[in-house]
């Protein structure tokens, strides 16, 4: 049995939904395909459970705390349980709102893993969803477009595979029924960072092996360098510029013990339990790439700009065809692939133009060059900064750490950068987000009003910096 759709998306993450919306809200017929869960990894196995327990970090930092602002609270005693309950409640929610919205479009959902095939009966293109349903039925979708939208899983380490006791993924940390009293994190990534702050402030020991010379190795090096030094205070212990010795990795049924190389230097490490965090694998496998001519580049799925495989009415977006591998970009792939099936102009997702977040204690937020890659490209740089120190919110927020920077090309007054450490970094990015895509100069967010008080103040007087002209600093 075959049913015929204009699209037929593979995929229930954030990438595959936005686009079935979207293709919805042109009129077009659609199906989707999920093996598993709709919201995919950012709704069930991401962002949006970490950041609920992130938010119950802050909760009870800012309660043990209260006595600063003038409230007394007496002891103050945390329940993981109850975190972890209220955790999934949202998630649960979020699910079943994203549910009610492939029912609003009239999408079809089918509940199953799906495969491409080759010409066949079907149709003389490849590209024809074999579906293995959940209840052991086969269905035959055709569609006259598809798109892949696979998502991806936690890398492993090359010799040291996940068990989901000792050796975690992200996805098993999710899964956590009591913390341990000690974790080791291996990838000082956002992933990695943002369990150092979260697990730091549960009150476990945490200590983060790096390979690169800074953790958060795609951010400005100033905001790098103020992450380290902040969740140092806290008590998390690095290693910087330093290589996991898988070799010597020993698990037993009460913990692990492993060797870090750094700096020709030797460090014994142990801990309850071990976080593998250092990056993520496109879900490619077995889903009839064979069958097609799309091909892979280094282990993605490679696409146009326009998000178009080889197969042109073929699509792929989000995770599985790699770069920025953040929800909101495989969400606006998703929405220009779906234009470009249309026939709409389509103005393809910029690098340079998506913002990128952490959600720790402090938070970082950035988007544009770092001043290391301003200065690669050839750019003259002016920067800005202006520290989170000297901003009237943030000391009644009881957050005066951090600061804002700002890249600016010193000929042309182009805003290359913006970067921000510091309370509600990842709130405030989307100022600056915004001045990029809009390619603004430093002095029109200079000249800007900003409220007062207000954290955003702090972005006007960065861009009043950089020319020398900032007024609390």
């Amino acid at each position: 049995m075959a049913e015929n759709y204009d699209l037929v998306i593979v995929g229930g993450g954030i990438g595959g939904y936005v686009s079935a919306i979207r293709a919805a809200q042109e009129g077009l017929k659609t199906a989707l395909v999920e093996q598993a869960l709709l919201g995919g990894t950012c709704l069930h196995k991401g962002c949006i459970p970490s950041k609920a327990l992130l938010r119950s970090a802050e909760v009870l930092r800012t309660a043990k705390e209260a006595s600063v602002f003038g409230v007394a609270t007496g002891p103050v005693a945390f329940d993981f349980a109850g975190a972890q309950k209220r955790k999934q409640e949202i998630v649960d929610r979020l699910a079943q709102g994203v549910k009610a919205l492939m029912s609003k479009g009239k999408i079809d959902v089918y509940e199953g893993r799906g495969r491409m095939l080759g010409p066949s009966i079907f149709s003389p293109s490849p590209g024809t969803i074999s579906v293995d349903l959940a209840n052991g039925d086969n269905q035959m979708l055709i569609g006259k477009n598809v798109i892949l939208a696979t998502g991806s899983v936690p890398r492993p380490l090359p010799h040291t595979p996940f068990d989901g006791k000792q050796i975690l993924s992200s996805d098993d940390v999710l899964q956590l029924k009591e913390l341990p009293a000690s974790m080791v994190i291996v990838g000082g990534g956002v992933i990695g960072i943002e369990w150092a702050s979260m697990l730091v402030d549960f009150g476990v020991s945490v200590t983060v092996v790096e390979a690169s010379e800074t953790i958060l190795p795609t951010a400005d090096q100033a905001v790098a360098a103020e992450m380290e030094k902040q969740l140092k205070a806290r008590g998390v212990v690095f290693y910087t510029n330093a290589q996991l010795d898988e070799q010597t990795v020993a698990t037993t049924s009460s913990g692990i013990k492993a060797t870090v190389h750094q700096n020709q230097e030797e460090h014994t490490i142990e801990a309850d339990k071990m976080l593998v965090a250092i990056g993520r694998v496109a879900n490619v496998s077995d889903i009839g790439i064979d069958n097609t001519d799309i091909a892979l580049a280094h282990g993605c799925i490679a696409v146009n700009e326009y998000g178009q495989t080889k197969e042109s009415h073929i699509y792929a977006v989000g995770d599985c065809v790699g770069g920025l591998q953040l929800a909101h970009v495989a969400a606006h792939e998703g929405i220009a692939a779906v234009s470009h099936i249309i026939g709409k102009q389509v103005e393809p997702v910029d690098p340079l133009a998506v913002p990128s977040c952490v959600y720790s204690f402090p938070e970082a937020a950035q988007v544009g060059m770092t001043e290391t890659q301003a200065r690669e490209a050839g750019h003259a740089v002016k920067i800005g900064t202006f520290p989170f120190a000297m901003n009237g919110k943030a000391l009644i927020h009881g957050e005066a750490g951090g600061f804002v920077k700002l890249i600016a090309d010193k000929d042309t007054s182009d805003l290359l950068g913006v970067h921000i450490i510091g309370t509600h970094a990842t709130d405030l990015i989307s100022e600056a987000a915004l001045a990029k895509f809009l390619d603004a100069a430093d002095f029109e967010l200079a000249e800007t009003v900003h409220p007062h008080p207000t954290l955003a103040e702090a972005i006007g007087e960065a861009a009043l910096a950089v020319d020398g002209y900032a007024i609390h600093k």
